[in-house]
């Protein structure tokens, strides 16, 4: 089969490679779409240690090669992979948190991934696809999963203020969960003039350009509070900071985007003096796979709008390359195979 393979930081090449083999308790998918993220694009230059060759790729979707009885699904059956794969005895696993199984694996990291024409998967790792979802945008439910895990372990209630910080794809699809969770009013902060129109034609009720523009405005649109839940999607130190101002007394603050720094600038007193609940999460689990493919087939959730560009699997690099970039009017690079 045809792949993408990554040999050596920004050693990346089509090349010719057997196809995978499946044990009794794995499935073959062929794929058929993919999508690029910020931890394929870190891989790729060397960011992120992985052990060579690797066939990059954990957002994938493709088509059963076998039939797979124990699920009803038959061979062409249209399906979307979750790339987390763990081991299930664990004391994680057996306490309902697979997702941070120690043992556990990230398809395109840590094994071969989707960027590829075949990939071999745990037959419990794969989930049906209703026609109502079109196969290009469906790599987005991989992601849209972790934004769901996220936002249930902070409980939003409906009528509470959400503000997210940083409207890249996460942060669109933090916007319309929330929106779609009953959340009042929800606000964004972004200094993309179309990345804040895009979320207010998706459920934002105002967005602002950066913290100080919106810090001259929540108060008067939270009636004086701040806001009841902040989420962080850019994984800045200065942004989790912002957070803190433009929390309420008492509130919730959620670090989604993966902050790297040993260290940082915080308002510790504020920290402190405001009583706030921090919470950060990581993946997803597969209950989320359910979840956010429910909510895609009710419409709460639009992907099309996310997915700007489209390449093929053999011009990965360029795609890599877009998602390097820090382009106003680029989001979502999905790979046709």
């Amino acid at each position: 089969m045809k792949a993408m393979v990554l040999r050596a930081p920004r050693d990346l090449s089509l090349e010719e490679v057997a196809c995978p083999d499946c044990s009794p308790d794995q499935v073959l998918v062929r794929v058929t779409h993919s999508a690029l993220c910020g931890t394929d694009a870190k891989i790729y230059a060397g960011e992120i240690a992985v052990r060579y060759p690797l066939i990059l790729g954990h957002e994938v979707v493709g088509e059963l090669v076998e039939p797979l009885r124990a699920q009803n699904l038959e061979a062409g059956d249209r399906v979307i992979i979750d790339p987390m794969v763990s081991c299930g005895f664990c004391f994680h696993c057996r306490s309902g948190q697979s997702n941070l199984c120690p043992n556990g694996q990230l398809l395109g990291r840590d094994a071969n991934g989707g960027f590829a024409e075949f990939v071999s998967v745990p037959r419990n790792n794969v989930f049906p696809l209703s026609a109502a979802i079109d196969s290009q945008t469906a790599p987005l439910i991989q992601v849209a999963t972790t934004c769901l895990h996220a936002q249930r372990l902070v409980s939003i209630f409906p009528g509470e203020s959400v503000l997210v910080m940083g409207l890249g794809v996460t942060g669109q699809l933090h916007v319309q969960l929330a929106k779609g969770r009953g959340a009042s009013p929800v606000i964004g902060i972004s200094r993309s003039a179309f990345k804040r129109q895009l979320a207010r034609a998706h459920g934002a009720d105002f967005t602002f350009e950066n913290t100080e523009d919106a810090m001259r405005n929540i108060s008067d649109v939270t009636n004086g509070r701040g806001v009841d839940l902040a989420i962080e999607t850019s994984g800045q130190m200065q942004s989790f900071a912002g957070s803190v101002a433009l929390t309420r007394v008492g509130g919730r603050i959620l670090l989604f985007g993966i902050n790297t720094a040993n260290q940082g600038v915080l308002p510790f007193y504020d920290f402190y003096f405001k009583e706030l609940s921090i919470f950060n999460a990581r993946a997803a689990k597969p209950e989320d796979f359910t979840g956010v493919i429910d909510l895609v087939q009710r419409g709460v959730l639009q992907f099309s709008p996310l997915v700007t560009h489209v390449v093929s699997l053999a011009d990965l690099k360029s795609g890599i390359s877009l998602t390097n970039l820090r382009l106003d009017e680029r989001l979502k690079v999905v790979v046709k195979h």
